[in-house]
């Protein structure tokens, strides 16, 4: 929102209301107009997919960055996803019609939002290979990273449920991963909590899909701010 004139930012904030963010909160449902979007402020929101199983596998994170429910405003398709906060956070409440009103006047907001829905969607189409390439140590040093770029913390609460989710694996596998991880020095592992303490060599753990996916990323912010627009 910070990169929005300050008219559209205005229009927008008069019609948002700040609101906290714990973990597990709902931010929109499968198969449903949102009836709220969310721009975060802190905190992660997780994209996840349902399979008819009942088996679950995150396919997008949101933070600072983003707005979840941006894809509902590209047309009338009913999103097969579901939204909620993996780590609890901030973030600002906004009626999805008031959204998409400011989305369809204003050509400033579209821009805005399609970047992001751009970079989601980019990310989402590298993440699908990663998933089915790369080993799950590979995928888990990429994630932390892509989490601690959005939040600036080498701290994250994390449950063992939610990392088994994010790599669509068992929890023993999540275990076995993690422990190598921490072996190796490179971060800190309880139930529950994650620390990062080796940035450098979890980068070099981590599959290439890391380094795309941080390009997608600082790019939007290069786009999106003032003075790094083109």
């Amino acid at each position: 929102m910070a990169s929005l004139s300050s008219k559209n930012r205005d229009f927008l904030l008069e019609r948002s209301t700040p609101v906290t963010l714990p973990l597990r909160t709902v931010l929109y449902n499968a198969e449903e107009v949102p009836s709220h979007a969310y721009f975060i402020t802190s905190g992660i929101a997780s994209v996840v997919s349902t399979m008819s199983s009942g088996a679950t596998a995150e396919v997008g994170i949101i933070g600072r960055e983003g707005i979840a429910g941006s894809l509902q405003l590209l047309g009338p398709g009913l999103v097969p996803t579901h939204c909620f906060m993996q780590l609890d956070g901030t973030g600002l409440k906004i009626p999805f019609s008031e959204l998409k009103k400011a989305f369809r006047s204003s050509e400033d907001v579209r821009d805005r939002a399609n970047e992001f829905i751009q970079e989601q969607v980019l990310s989402l189409s590298q993440l699908a290979g990663c998933n089915r390439f790369h080993e799950a140590e590979e995928r888990l040093a990429r994630w932390l990273l892509m989490v601690q770029d959005r939040t600036q913390s080498d701290v994250l609460n994390l449950t063992q449920e939610f990392l088994a989710m994010m790599l669509g694996a068992q929890r023993s596998t999540v275990t076995l991963v993690a422990g190598s991880l921490q072996r190796s020095g490179l971060i800190e592992y309880q139930r529950g909590r994650v620390k990062i303490l080796n940035r450098e060599n979890l980068e070099a753990a981590a599959c290439d899909c890391y380094q795309v996916t941080k390009h997608l990323y600082a790019n939007l912010y290069k786009q999106s701010t003032p003075g790094g627009r083109k």
